[in-house]
């Protein structure tokens, strides 16, 4: 089977079960959730200062950090339930060379996690433009605002799917698999930058505002870069795995 055809069968995986419906409904829930909070949302003295210039609604609409751990829990859902269920046999039987196969499936679940990523920002989007009418605000952000959320969502979608399917095939449980995503996006970090200072410009959250455009921490292409390594780690930690342990 070539590499092709490897991707399209982990591709009608993912697409063939309600996981992708699930996951399209929470992206739909937060973009009217802040839809409601752009209608009927105020600061604390009734104002709403919070949509009143165009880096406030950058801010509000930055979606980057919100695609990393949606999209790194359905990665990592994706990959670990092939171990609950016992197909990931049926993959590997197909497809001797594991790393081959790991890849296929890699590349499928990256792809979706570019989508999440990218459809979440689109809906966050509109839903806040679609909003702002029944303000005495209009919208404000630019064209080039506008691309760089978008396309910094989807980059940390695909990251995020592959840093999350890189825990689910070491950990083979779905729920410690999700558990392990939530441990290191959310649990971890503020832990260690209480410890080192330092390292606050590094985490995932900080470098997904960094490239949306709503925080200076470090150089863009710095963050870029950093948020590919943050999914690196894990994918390597997968590849020694299916490598070196039995399938089950």
């Amino acid at each position: 089977m070539t590499s092709v055809n490897l991707v399209r069968s982990e591709l009608r995986k993912l697409t063939t079960t309600r996981m992708p419906l699930t996951f399209g409904a929470v992206l739909i829930v937060l973009a009217v959730t802040n839809g409601i909070a752009v209608a009927i949302g105020t600061d604390m003295d009734g104002s709403k200062t919070f949509i009143s210039t165009g880096a406030d609604q950058q801010s509000l609409t930055a979606f980057a950090a919100n695609s990393l751990m949606i999209a790194g829990l359905f990665g990592a859902i994706a990959a670990a339930r092939e171990y609950a269920n016992n197909t990931i046999i049926a993959t590997y039987l197909n497809t001797p060379v594991r790393g081959r196969a790991l890849r296929a499936q890699f590349t499928a679940i990256c792809g979706g996690g570019a989508v999440l990523g990218l459809a979440g920002a689109a809906l966050t989007i509109i839903a806040v433009a679609l909003a702002l009418p029944t303000t005495e605000h209009g919208f404000m952000m630019s064209a080039g605002d506008v691309a760089r959320i978008i396309v910094a969502s989807g980059w940390a979608g695909a990251a995020g799917a592959v840093l999350g399917a890189g825990i689910g095939t070491v950990v083979r449980n779905t729920g410690g698999a999700v558990t392990g995503v939530v441990l290191i996006l959310m649990i971890a970090p503020p832990l260690v930058v209480q410890l080192a200072s330092g390292t606050a410009p590094w985490i995932p959250n900080t470098l997904a505002n960094v490239t949306s455009g709503v925080a200076a921490d470090t150089g863009a292409a710095a963050a870029v870069i950093a948020i590919g390594l943050w999914a690196l780690v894990p994918a390597l930690a997968a590849l020694w795995s299916v490598r070196h342990r039995d399938v089950t």
